[in-house]
C-alpha cells in the first residue's frame, strides 16, 4: 500500500475552503490502534459542513469529512480485534480532527470500533450509521420513559432527513404510530412507504403563540430542527411526554417557559450519539440487526458510488437530499 484515495477540505490562503479527490500518502493518518479498509461510508449533514469548512465541527484543517466508516481490519495493535474482522466505526472525532471515512482507509483508537454484528452486512450497517444510531438512541429514551405505542403519537421533524427517516422506520417496527412533519409535499407518499402514519406540513408547527401551552397533539416528539418547531413541540406534547432534541437545521436558539415541565411533567432530552460508549453503542446496533429493523428498509437509503460524493455533498447545502445516502467506497 502506497497511497489511498480520499476527498480531502483544505482551507486556502485567503481563509476559504474547498475540497476534492486526493491520493493521499498513508503518514496523512494518525498512528492509532488500528488501520480499517472502508468499504462503505454515509453522508451526513456534519460532513457537508466539515467539507465546507465549519471551523465549530473540525478545527484543524487539511482534514478529511465523514462520521461513519464500516469495513475490514487490515492492521491491529489491539489484540481484541483482528486482521480482516469486519467493524464500524461511527461519531466520536471521526471526520472532524481524526481523518474520517471519505476515504479508502481511516486509523483510529480501539475503543471507537464496534464489531459488526453478524447478521448485519457491512452494506446495511452504514445504511443505518451515526443517523439509524442517534434515531435508534431516541427511540430507546422514550421506550425508557414508559411511553407505549397505544400512550399516543410520536411526531417526527426533519423527517425526510437521515434521522428523520429512520426515526419513522423503528417507531413502526416497534408499532407507534408515527406523525411526519415535512416541507415537502412531493415526498408525502414515500414517508407513508417507510411507515409514517400522517403527514403534517412544517408550518403547522411555524405558528407564533404568546400561549405557555397548546392542545396536546402526541406524547413523544423527536427533533431534528430546532427553534420555533422545537419551541412548539414543547407546547404540543401531552402529560409526561418526551421531546427528544437531535439538530438545529433552523435554529440552534429556542424560547420557553417552565409550563410544559411544571404542568405536564414533560421531559426534554438532548441526543448526542457521537461520544457514546462502546457498550451503549453496540446495544442500539444489536436492537436494530435485530426487532428494531424497519419493515422497507431497503427503500430508506439510496447507494452512489464514492467517485459521486461531491455532487450528494452539494445536493445537502441546496436543501434537495432525501432519506440516506449510502456511499460505496470500495467499488
Amino acid at each position: 500500500m502506497e497511497k489511498f484515495r480520499a476527498i480531502v477540505s483544505r482551507e486556502n490562503s485567503d481563509n476559504t475552503f474547498s475540497y476534492g479527490f486526493e491520493e493521499l500518502n498513508f503518514d496523512f493518518l494518525p498512528k492509532n490502534d488500528v488501520l480499517i479498509k472502508v468499504h462503505y461510508t454515509a453522508l451526513n449533514y456534519k460532513d457537508a459542513l466539515v467539507a465546507k469548512g465549519h471551523k465549530g465541527i473540525a478545527r484543524n484543517y487539511p482534514t478529511i469529512p465523514g462520521v461513519d466508516a464500516a469495513g475490514e481490519i487490515v492492521e491491529t495493535n489491539d489484540p481484541t480485534f483482528r486482521v480482516g474482522e469486519k467493524v464500524i466505526v461511527t461519531g466520536h472525532d471521526l471526520g472532524m480532527n481524526t481523518p474520517g471515512g471519505f476515504a479508502e482507509y481511516i486509523s483510529v483508537p480501539s475503543s471507537w470500533v464496534v464489531p459488526c454484528p453478524i447478521n448485519l452486512s457491512l452494506k446495511e450497517a452504514m445504511a443505518f450509521g451515526t443517523a439509524g444510531v442517534t434515531a435508534g438512541i431516541c427511540v430507546n429514551e422514550i421506550i425508557k420513559s414508559d411511553i407505549e405505542p397505544q400512550d399516543g403519537k410520536i411526531v417526527v421533524t426533519g423527517s425526510t432527513g437521515g434521522v428523520g427517516t429512520m426515526a419513522i422506520g423503528i417507531l413502526d417496527k416497534l408499532g407507534y404510530k408515527v406523525v411526519a412533519v415535512s416541507g415537502k409535499q412531493e415526498k408525502i407518499d414515500w414517508l407513508k412507504s417507510i411507515g409514517a402514519d400522517e403527514v403534517i406540513p412544517r408550518e403547522e408547527l411555524l405558528i407564533e403563540s404568546n400561549r405557555p401551552l397548546l392542545s396536546s397533539k402526541w406524547i413523544g416528539a423527536i427533533d431534528n430542527v430546532g427553534g420555533l418547531m422545537l419551541e412548539n413541540l414543547l407546547k404540543t406534547t401531552g402529560h409526561h411526554g418526551v421531546v427528544c432534541s437531535v439538530g438545529l437545521v433552523s435554529s440552534d436558539k429556542f424560547s420557553t417557559t417552565v409550563y410544559p415541565f411544571i404542568l405536564r411533567g414533560l421531559k426534554l432530552i438532548g441526543i448526542d450519539s457521537a461520544e457514546r460508549g462502546l457498550e451503549q453503542k453496540l446495544s442500539i446496533w444489536l436492537k436494530l440487526t435485530e426487532h428494531w429493523k424497519p419493515k422497507n428498509f431497503s427503500n430508506m437509503y439510496r447507494e452512489v458510488k464514492f467517485d459521486n460524493i461531491i455532487e450528494e455533498i452539494e445536493k445537502i447545502h441546496k436543501g434537495g437530499q432525501v432519506g440516506k445516502v449510502l456511499i460505496n467506497v470500495a467499488g
